[in-house]
Parts: C-alpha cells; structure tokens; sequence
C-alpha cells in the first residue's frame, strides 16, 4: 500500500495521512490550517510502501515504536533531541558545517519526517533505502571542529550520541505527553530502536530505558561551544513565519523542561520557577489535544489488514 506522505512534520504526518477517518469540517480546517503553519502549502509528498503482514518493516505494527511515533508528542520529542544534540562538540561542528538548518529549517524536519517514517512504518526495502541514504551522506560529512578535532559523521560514537539521544527523547516526550508506557514497554522500546541504531553504524547502544537515561546524563564530551550557542539561539527563536512562532514556542518550551537539569543549565536554558507545571505544561498539552482533535486520530497498531488496507 502506497501513501501519500505529507512532509509538515516527523511521523505524525504520516499517520494522519493515512487514519482514513473523515473529519468534520471545521476539524479539516483547523487541521488544514495546522499543516500550512507548520511547513506551509505543498501539493503532496513521495510516498511511502507502508509494512504489511507480509513485509512487517523494521518493527510490525505490534511493536512500542509503532505506538510512540504514531503520538503528536513526537514534536516535543524532536526539539528536545535537537537542543541536547548540540551539546557534543564533533556532532554540532558537523551540524553547523554541513546542515541547512538556519536557511532551510523547514526543509530539513521534513527530511527528517521521511527517514522517520520510512523506517518505522516503511516496508523493509523501505527502511534500507532510507539507511542506505544517511549513510551515504555521512560519508561525505567530515571536517575540523573548532577545538582543532577531526571529526566524521561515520563515527560510531557520534553516531550513537545522534541516536541515543532521539530515542531518550521520543521516550520522554511520550511518557510525558502521550498515553505514557509501562516501564516492560519502554524497554521494549528503546530494544527495538537499538536495531535501527546499529543499522546506522552506531555502537554503545543501550537497550532498557534505565540504562539509556543514565547514558544520556553521563555520555563524555559534551561542552557549550559558541556553534551550540548559534544553534541553541536558532532553536528557541528560529527563523520562522510568524503565524508558526506561537505553535512553535509551546513546543520548544514543552522541550526544554524535559531536559535533565544538569544539561538544561549548560545550555544556559535556565528554569523559572513553577513556570513548567503551572505553564508549560498544560498549554503543550491543550496544544497537541488541539491538533489530534484537528487531524484526526492515527491508526492504531494492527489495524490494516493483510493486504495493508485500512480496516474501517
């Protein structure tokens, strides 16, 4: 089964895309109007070989990554990763280097939407076309850090900081904001995105949710370099159209309080006190209630039959 993929957003694009699910009007407007603040108009996308029985992909749809990338708390779990991202010195000199990110913001979340879907909801050609790609393009990511350091985007060290932190924060950002996760679950989770982070060529992969977290507190090398500085500037006030920004700064501040503190204070995001419970909190989540009820609910794992059809 092909999809049509919007590109608005990681994951949750997809499966709004294909919930088959009719929407009132005044939800299609409000969701049409979601998707255009928040990557503007667009006359479609490439589509996506969704997994079937017959071809389950990566994961199948009786998997936790299935359920945690399917939430619109993927959005929170996205700015949180990338703000604590900048925090290794190689991988934000790469960053800053190579990306796009201050002149084309947009064009790479969508890219990031696709390798995403592609390998949570994709076929297996699927998925090993989209690793193929990254894998191919770090190839040709390498360079000298301000510090004097080679570095390249091969490095399975970098490598496992760039993977390591997305999934802590995909896991956060869905026990926070989403329906939540036992802790066998979380596990399960962070197991199954260990394969796709060896797929990658990343090593020191942890595999329960424990050991993950403690990784992410103690990983090595992290450090404020004046590029983390630019990117974290750009994160929390980036160049975008105005009718995004108020979306936007829920999203980002909803991020940084899921930071640990001790890498929240390095990245000079101080907190204001009570201001994360009392404000934050519940205006990210009003925020997401606002945009499931506007695009629709996402199909639930299993719920395609074998030939990938949606099962109404």
């Amino acid at each position: 089964m092909r999809v049509a993929l919007p590109v608005f957003q990681p994951i949750t694009s997809v499966v709004s895309a294909v919930s088959g699910r009719l929407l009132s009007p005044a939800q299609r407007a409000i969701g049409n109007a979601a998707r255009t603040a928040l990557a503007g108009r667009s006359s479609g996308g490439p589509e996506l070989e969704f997994a079937t029985d017959q071809d389950r992909g990566l994961f199948g749809p009786d998997s936790v990554t299935w359920r945690v990338h399917a939430d619109r708390s993927m959005l929170i779990g996205g700015v949180r990763a990338l703000l604590l991202q900048v925090l290794h010195p190689l991988a934000m000199a790469g960053v800053a280097q190579h990306s796009a990110y201050r002149t084309d913001p947009l064009g790479r979340l969508a890219r990031t939407g696709r390798f995403v879907a592609a390998t949570t909801y994709g076929t297996t050609p699927e998925a090993e076309r989209a690793i193929a790609m990254v894998r191919h393009v770090h190839e040709h990511v390498r360079g000298t850090a301000s510090d004097g350091r080679d570095y390249t985007a091969t490095d399975p060290a970098l490598l496992a900081w760039v993977h390591n932190v997305e999934v802590d924060s995909f896991l956060s950002a869905f026990r926070r904001y989403g329906p939540g996760l036992s802790a066998a679950d979380a596990d399960r989770y962070v197991a199954e995105m260990a394969v796709l982070g060896r797929l990658l060529g990343a090593e020191d992969i942890p595999e329960t949710a424990t050991e993950l977290a403690a990784w992410i507190v103690q990983a090595p090398d992290q450090a404020m370099t004046r590029e983390a500085r630019d990117a974290v500037r750009f994160l929390v006030l980036p160049n975008l159209p105005a009718r995004m920004l108020p979306v936007y700064g829920v999203i980002v501040a909803a991020a940084v309080d899921l930071l640990p503190i001790g890498q929240r204070l390095e990245l000079r995001l101080w907190p204001v006190p009570l201001a994360d419970p009392l404000v934050v909190r519940p205006a990210a989540t009003a925020m997401l209630a606002l945009l499931g009820w506007a695009l629709g609910p996402p199909p639930l794992p299993g719920s395609m039959d074998r030939t990938g059809q949606r099962v109404v």
